[in-house]
């Protein structure tokens, strides 16, 4: 359970146990998150540490890439972060559920660095790895569906407005910087 003093590292095992808690639909799953000043802190902590993760962690692994790539994923990642925290905020204030944005930015940014680390296990196991990838993205869905339902109590069509918005708020996202990177930039994401 999430404490107002805690390490990060223990924040972290506890937003890891809210991550699982989301995974598996458990209605205690908001207990596990600090949505405390201090936590919105921890978790954009979690998010920096998940994008640096997504970026360098397959150098750190023995994957190479060319050049260039690890930083065009940072900003990638970082433009795509900022697009679904802006939806988001859109997206809940007209649904007048602002109360919904700390709760809801929190779990995401931690599922943010979770969703990190299972990718570059992805890249670890070589081809085995789709299959690590596939469950990630089924995992992602999960979450997304759980966090509004069980930390930000929205209804499904809520739900769905908010998902939608996510996605536009990506894909806008996305061209701009291929616009501003290039095509390949997009793919280094």
């Amino acid at each position: 359970m999430a404490k107002p003093n805690a390490t990060f590292l223990e924040e972290l095992t506890s937003a890891v146990q809210g991550c699982i808690a989301l995974v598996t639909g458990k209605r205690d799953a908001p207990s596990y998150f600090d949505f405390s000043q201090r936590g919105l802190l921890g978790s954009l902590i979690a998010v920096v540490l998940g994008i640096a993760i997504a970026g360098f962690g397959p150098l750190l692994v023995g994957v190479p890439l060319p050049q260039g790539a690890a930083t065009q994923s940072i900003i990638v990642n970082a433009v795509l972060f900022l697009a679904q925290a802006g939806t988001a905020y859109v997206a809940l204030r007209q649904m007048s559920r602002q109360d919904g944005f700390l709760p809801y930015f929190v779990a995401s940014n931690w599922v943010t660095l979770v969703s990190a680390i299972l990718l570059l296990l992805s890249f670890m196991l070589g081809p085995l790895g789709m299959i690590v990838l596939l469950g990630v993205v089924i995992v992602a869905i999960a979450t997304f569906i759980n966090i509004g339902r069980l930390i930000v109590t929205l209804t499904p069509v809520q739900i769905g407005i908010l998902f939608v918005s996510q996605a536009v708020g990506v894909f806008l996202a996305l061209g701009i910087v291929a616009v501003l990177l290039g095509p390949s930039a997009t793919a280094a994401g």
